[in-house]
């Protein structure tokens, strides 16, 4: 399971595993637009989270009257959203840094082991940083 890595028109191909094909360009441009398609979704709904969570924010102090079931109901919404918002904030991130491994040649390279993750789990998970391996071997820690 080594990671090969392929000279095409003068640039390195991305790693893939023993096996595998290479990736093609349009492989590579399938993936680009999805990770890009999933940061503009996912900046969308951000934005949106953040309108809910200001006009939430905004109604807390109105609570005046409120039953304690209304100010609980209240308090679960607004965190609620903003787990949301934090969650998505964390998949731009993951996409963004999908994005900058794909511009600098690394994308699909585990960052344990530097083996290559797969193409197949790759084109299931875009943002994967880790081989299965090296994946179970971290959530067998926590």
């Amino acid at each position: 399971m080594v990671a090969k890595n392929r000279k095409s028109a003068g640039t390195t191909a991305l790693a893939v595993r023993e096996g595998e094909e290479p990736w093609t360009p349009e492989e590579v441009a399938e993936a680009r637009a999805e990770l890009m398609s999933e940061v503009m979704r996912l900046r969308s709904e951000i934005d949106a989270s953040e309108g809910a969570l200001a006009g939430l924010m905004r109604d807390s102090g109105d609570g005046a009257g409120d039953d304690q079931a209304d100010t609980g109901t209240k308090n679960i919404t607004r965190e609620h959203e903003m787990a949301l918002t934090a969650n998505a904030r964390e998949m731009v991130e993951q996409s963004e840094r999908a994005l900058e491994r794909l511009d600098a040649g690394t994308y699909g390279l585990c960052e344990s082991c530097g083996r290559a993750i797969g193409k197949a789990r790759m084109q299931a998970f875009p943002r994967a940083t880790l081989c299965v391996e090296c994946k179970q071997k971290q959530e067998r820690r926590y």
